[in-house]
């Protein structure tokens, strides 16, 4: 059977399952809509959950981005991971305890103010935004390659599957959806991981891959240092950004994590407070069964490049004799090839490959080259000089194709392929359906029911999430089709804004009774000004990096937005009148386990 054919089965089959567990599990009230009811089972929820926070920047993009920049790449592993931890231990009992299932409805009772729960509502729907920018993008460059359509059409499929199971089933069709995109994506990541360890290193754990060693008896972390330097790369096992960028950037991962909305709202899926904490331990688990096979998976992606790239002696392979892979990438308009000594070799070192913005030459806005996509060996660099640079760099690889590519680099069997396809698009989807039904349920229940009109009935507030998770779609799909960067670059500002913005109030509210609502609004409007005109500037404004502040990349500086939302929050509350005693009260109950001191009134 055909690879096309087998990844039209594979997605096609998926989507079937999808859209028949959406309408099996379709949401007919408020309740089912934003919380699924209330009652899914830990172990199930942990499923979801990881499936709704594992998107396509740890699917698709991750493993790209380490092979990339290798050593720098563990603060997203670190981050993106440990921020579970924080959110299991010191934020999701607390607020399952508190009752309210959205950040912007914590955030107006807990403050009582309608203002904050508005800035609350801004806030979440920023970050959600900026997150799903990367999905869209990420399904965008799925079916541009295994659907062979442009990227543009992608999106708009992946458009229109979301609008099914999130538009009509709500949390309760996207929480039992999740479950089967979750098993989808496990197996789809680890699979090829397992086939791609026993074909480079003799033994089928990935986890251990990097340590592993080759048939020429170095390990794959050693092979890939001395490929790196032969090709005028920075050394794979050095760092290239600053230890306090990789700090910052480390603490704004795993802060973001512990405030990203989509993710809190699962914790109120649940029965119980003690099974918000078990969900957390199970999510943890399903996470850590793709993130530890992560680094190996990269670092195999990465030798096999090379390899296949430059053949064995390094001096680049006839561009006649490239194998389909490369030639389907190409088509894709996500790899692409500049012949610019004119020797008909396929060369790949440091450098880019071409002139002009992040030398990517497959977005023609970058090439001024309007209707003009870069095409194979099309064009030689007349200004290249061979006796200066023998071996300079001749290929643009996107870095989001690594974990989708490195199957077909291997020549493993046509159903792996079609199997990380169909993961690919799970992952991306999961996420979107996710961050999609918090914009609208920020919309709907935080926005209209409790801010403009408190008088709406329960299908009116149903009907106001409905249309405002289509409006979302529609803007989502612009972001997909325009994206800010690639998939992992997109989530981490993401993940930065949470960390600047949702983060610290959360904190403050749960552990500082004192904390009042002049210093919730002065904190939330602080970091998230800072840390969205920080990043604006340096992403889209034109800023230099030898103009960051104190080196901190626009990823990381979601840490320094965080900081000053802590000092400006309690100064304020500090100088302001404290929340009234009730509410104090409640805070001080917040912290204490339910049944608590009752051995002792016995």
């Amino acid at each position: 059977m055909s690879l096309d054919l087998l990844t039209y089965l594979f997605i096609g089959g998926s989507f079937a399952l999808y859209i028949g567990i959406a309408i099996w599990a379709r949401a007919g009230s408020t309740k089912e809509f934003y919380v699924a009811g209330g009652g899914v089972p830990p172990i199930a929820n942990g499923m979801a959950t990881a499936a709704d926070w594992m998107s396509a920047a740890s699917f698709i993009s991750l493993a790209g981005l380490i092979s990339f920049i290798g050593r720098d790449g563990s603060a997203y592993l670190m981050g993106w991971t440990g921020g579970y931890v924080l959110l299991a231990l010191l934020l999701a009992p607390y607020l399952r305890k508190f009752g309210k299932f959205t950040v912007p409805d914590f955030v107006g009772d807990r403050y009582g103010s309608n203002l904050a729960r508005t800035i609350a509502v801004v806030c979440t729907i920023v970050i959600s935004f900026t997150y799903v920018a990367g999905q869209m993008r990420g399904v965008g460059i799925v079916f541009s390659r295994y659907l062979h359509v442009d990227i543009n059409t992608g999106v708009v499929v992946g458009m229109a599957i979301v609008f099914f199971y999130a538009v009509l089933g709500g949390m309760k069709g996207i929480t039992y959806t999740q479950v089967a995109q979750y098993c989808v994506l496990i197996l789809a990541f680890t699979v090829p991981a397992f086939f791609l360890s026993a074909q480079i290193t003799g033994h089928f754990l990935p986890q251990l891959g990097l340590g592993a060693t080759l048939e020429s008896g170095q390990s794959v972390l050693a092979t890939l240092d001395q490929l790196s330097i032969d090709l005028g790369f920075s050394q794979y096992t050095a760092g290239k950004k600053s230890t306090v960028d990789i700090f910052f950037l480390t603490v704004a991962l795993m802060c973001g994590t512990a405030g990203l909305p989509h993710v809190i709202v699962r914790f109120f899926t649940v029965p119980r407070v003690k099974d918000a904490r078990t969900t957390g331990g199970w999510a943890l688990i399903f996470i850590a069964l793709l993130y530890t096979a992560v680094p190996g998976v990269a670092g195999f992606g990465r030798v096999n490049l090379i390899q296949e790239v430059n053949g064995p002696d390094n001096a680049g392979t006839a561009y006649a004799e490239m194998p389909g892979w490369f030639k389907n990438w190409e088509n894709a308009g996500l790899l692409a090839w500049n012949d610019r000594n004119g020797d008909g070799k396929v060369q790949y070192a440091a450098g880019a490959a071409f002139d002009g913005a992040k030398g990517k030459p497959a977005f023609i806005e970058e090439r001024g080259e309007e209707g003009q996509r870069m095409t194979s060996n099309a064009k030689t660099d007349a200004s290249f000089d061979a006796s200066k640079q023998p071996f300079a760099n001749e290929v643009y690889v996107d870095r989001d194709i690594m974990v989708l590519a490195n199957p077909e680099i291997a020549n493993l069997p046509a159903w792996v392929i079609a199997l990380v396809a169909a993961g690919a698009v799970a992952a991306a989807l999961s996420t979107a359906a996710g961050l999609l039904l918090v914009i609208s349920t920020a919309i709907s229940h935080d926005l209209m029911k409790k801010t403009i009109n408190p008088n709406i009935s329960d299908k009116q507030e149903l009907m106001y999430a409905r249309l405002a998770a289509i409006v979302a779609i529609c803007i989502a799909g612009y972001f997909g089709i325009n994206p800010p960067g690639f998939v992992a670059q997109v989530v981490a500002l993401a993940f930065g804004i949470a960390c600047a913005s949702v983060f610290p109030t959360l904190m403050l509210g749960i552990f500082y009774k004192r904390m009042n609502t002049q210093g919730a609004i002065a904190g939330m409007l602080v970091g998230l000004i800072s840390t969205v005109g920080y990043m604006w500037y340096f992403v889209f404004g034109g800023g230099s990096s030898a103009d960051y502040f104190m080196g901190i990349s626009p990823g990381g500086f979601g840490t320094v937005g965080m900081i000053l939302h802590f000092i400006v929050a309690v100064v304020v509350a500090q100088v302001t009148p404290p929340p009234s005693e009730e509410m104090q009260s409640i805070v001080e109950d917040l912290r204490i386990p339910r049944g608590a001191g009752t051995a002792h009134a016995h």
